[in-house]
C-alpha cells in the first residue's frame, strides 16, 4: 500500500517520517521503537508502554496467538487492541522466527495473514525464510526465491486496511539483498523489514549489518519505510538510523532484565557489577544498585525492564533532535567511540558516503570535526564535488595563512575540506570547528580536494602553502602544484615588508 510513509526531515540517510496506519487511525512518528509484547508473559503492561513511555506502536507474535487455544479465541472475540489494552498501532509477526528455530510451522502465508487480519492487527507479516548470515549462495538464493513467492501470494490476500510487511532477505550477499529490496518494493506492500539481522547483531557484526541495510535500501529506494528486525539495543540505534532504518523492535528490554542486565547507550552492564546507576531515569533516580539487587526477582525484572525502556526511548528522542539539528553523524561518532564494533559499523557506513550525500541537507548546524572518520563524511565529499564548479584565475595561492599580494588570488585551505575562495568562509560546512591537532586523514582529504581543483582547472597555476602537512598528504598533491612550507612564505612576506 503506497502513500503511507511521508518524510519530514533528513540528515545523512536518517530521517524523521510519518507512517500512517489507517486501520487504527494512528500516525507513527519515525524513527520508532516497537516494544515486543509476549502474549504469554507481559513484563510491562502494553497500556503502560503507551501512557508512561510514549510507545505509539508495538509488536506481538501472531503465530503464537494462533497456536494458543485460549489466546486465539480471546483475540478473535475481542480483537487484538482490547486483548492487549493498547490503542496505538500493533504489528504482528508471522512465525518466521519459529520457522528458523524449529525448522517448520503448521501454517501458510495466506492463513497467517488472514488470521492477523481477523484479530485486528494493523500491520501483518507473511511467512518469510530468514536465511542466516554466511549461508551458502545456493541456499540464500533458494530461500530468497521462496520468500519472494510468498510475498506474491501475500498480495492476493484480502487484508482491507491492514498494512502488510514485505521482508527483505538474502543473507550476507549484498546483490541478493538489493534484488530482494527491489522485488519487495515492486509488490506494493507497505513496510519493509530487513530480516535475519539478529545473528549479526548478537555477534556485534555491525559493519555487516550496515552492508545488508545499505544493499536493501539500494533496491527499496529512499521513500520506503524500513524496519530492522530484531534490533533492540539502544547502543546501535543512531548508527542504524543514519543508515536509513525507521523502525526497531525490542524484546531486549525484557529479556535483558530477566538476566539482570542493564542497558546503556555504550553497551550492557550486569547489575551485580554496578556500584552506581549512570542514568537519570525514574528507576535509577529512586534506587541504588544494592536496592535493586535486594528486590524480589519479579520486582527487579520489572524495574530493570522499565530502565531499559527509558534508555531506549530517550536515545530515539536524542536521535530525532540530532536529525533536526543536522548533527546525526556526530552522535554516531560519539556512539562509535563506545565499542570497537560500533566503530567498524560507522566506518562501513562512511564507505557509502556518496549515498548519504544524496539525502544529506546542504546547509545545517555547524560541522564538528571529532575524529579521523570526520574526513569521510558526506559534507566533505560534497565540497570536493563542488570544487569542479569554481573558476579560479591567474596564479592561485592555496594557503592555511592569510592573503598574499604576490598572487592573483589567495584561497583558504582547511582540512579536511581543502581549498575554497575566502568569500565562502562563512558558509556551511566551511565554518567547521576543527581541532588544531589535525589528524593525518584530514590532511589527506584536504589534499584530495586540491587534486580535484587542479584537475578541473588544468590551465591555472597553483601553489600550496602548508603548515607541516604529513608526507602522506603531500604525496597526494599533483606534481604541477607548487608546494612550499607556510613558514617560508611568512618569512618572504616579512622580508618584502622591510625592503630586504
Amino acid at each position: 500500500m503506497s502513500g503511507v510513509f511521508e518524510l519530514r526531515t533528513t540528515d545523512a540517510a536518517g530521517r524523521i517520517g510519518k507512517l500512517a496506519v489507517p486501520r487504527s487511525g494512528v500516525t507513527v512518528e519515525t524513527p520508532a521503537l516497537m516494544p515486543v509484547v509476549n502474549p504469554h508473559v507481559r513484563t510491562i503492561a502494553p497500556s503502560r508502554l503507551e501512557s508512561e513511555f510514549g510507545a505509539e506502536i508495538l509488536i506481538t507474535n501472531g503465530y503464537i496467538l494462533s497456536q494458543s487455544d485460549d489466546l486465539r479465541e480471546a483475540a478473535l472475540s475481542v480483537g487484538l487492541h482490547d486483548l492487549l489494552d493498547f490503542s496505538g498501532a500493533i504489528m504482528t509477526d508471522s512465525g518466521s522466527f519459529q520457522l528458523a528455530e524449529y525448522g517448520e510451522i503448521d501454517v501458510t502465508t495466506p492463513e497467517i495473514l488472514e488470521f492477523q487480519y481477523e484479530i485486528g492487527a494493523d500491520i501483518g507479516t507473511p511467512i518469510d525464510i530468514p536465511t542466516p548470515p554466511d549461508a551458502g549462495r545456493d541456499q540464500a538464493e533458494r530461500e530468497l526465491s521462496t520468500t519472494q513467492d510468498r510475498l506474491e501470494r501475500a498480495r492476493t490476500v484480502e487484508t482491507g486496511e491492514m498494512l502488510v510487511n514485505a521482508p527483505v532477505q538474502g543473507s550476507t550477499y549484498p546483490d541478493l539483498r538489493e534484488n530482494a529490496g527491489r522485488h519487495a518494493r515492486g509488490t506494493g506492500l507497505a513496510v519493509f523489514p530487513v530480516g535475519a539481522a539478529v545473528p549479526l547483531l548478537n555477534a556485534y557484526r555491525y559493519d555487516d549489518v550496515i552492508e545488508i541495510v545499505t544493499a536493501a535500501k539500494r533496491g527499496l529506494g529512499a521513500g520506503a519505510p524500513v524496519h530492522l528486525f530484531g534490533a533492540g539495543h539502544p547502543m546501535m540505534f543512531a548508527l542504524a538510523v543514519a543508515a536509513g532504518c525507521d523502525l526497531f523492535d525490542s524484546a531486549a528490554y525484557a529479556l535483558y532484565a530477566r538476566d539482570d542486565r542493564y542497558l546503556t547507550v555504550r553497551g550492557t552492564e550486569q547489575l551485580a557489577d554496578l556500584d552506581y546507576l549512570p542514568c537519570e531515569c525514574p528507576i535509577c533516580v529512586a534506587h541504588t544498585p544494592g536496592e535493586l539487587r535486594a528486590l524480589s526477582d519479579d520486582e527487579r525484572e520489572r524495574h530493570l525492564a522499565e530502565h531499559n525502556l527509558h534508555v531506549s526511548f530517550a536515545e530515539l528522542r536524542r536521535i530525532k533532535q540530532a536529525i533536526r539539528r543536522g548533527n546525526l553523524l556526530e552522535l554516531v561518532e560519539a556512539r562509535a567511540r563506545g565499542h570497537p564494533a560500533m566503530l567498524d559499523g560507522y566506518r562501513a557506513l562512511l564507505d557509502h558516503a556518496d549515498r548519504l550525500e544524496r539525502s544529506d541537507p546542504a546547509s545545517k548546524d555547524a560541522f564538528f570535526h571529532l575524529s579521523a572518520e570526520s574526513a569521510r563524511r558526506p559534507e566533505v565529499r560534497r565540497h570536493h564535488d563542488r570544487l569542479e564548479r569554481l573558476a579560479p584565475a591567474g596564479h592561485v595561492l592555496l594557503t592555511e595563512g592569510g592573503e598574499n599580494s604576490q598572487y592573483d588570488e589567495s584561497w583558504r585551505v582547511v582540512p579536511p575540506f581543502g581549498p575554497f575562495p575566502r568569500h565562502l568562509s562563512e558558509t556551511y560546512p566551511l565554518t567547521a570547528e576543527v581541532p588544531e591537532r589535525t589528524d593525518r586523514e584530514s590532511y589527506e582529504a584536504a589534499a584530495s580536494g586540491i587534486t580535484r581543483l587542479a584537475e578541473s582547472n588544468p590551465d591555472i597555476a597553483f601553489t600550496l602553502a602548508h603548515r607541516g602537512w604529513p608526507a602522506s598528504a603531500l604525496d597526494r598533491v599533483p606534481d604541477r602544484v607548487s608546494v612550499v612550507p607556510l613558514e617560508s612564505m611568512d618569512e618572504y612576506d616579512r622580508d618584502d615588508q622591510t625592503g630586504q
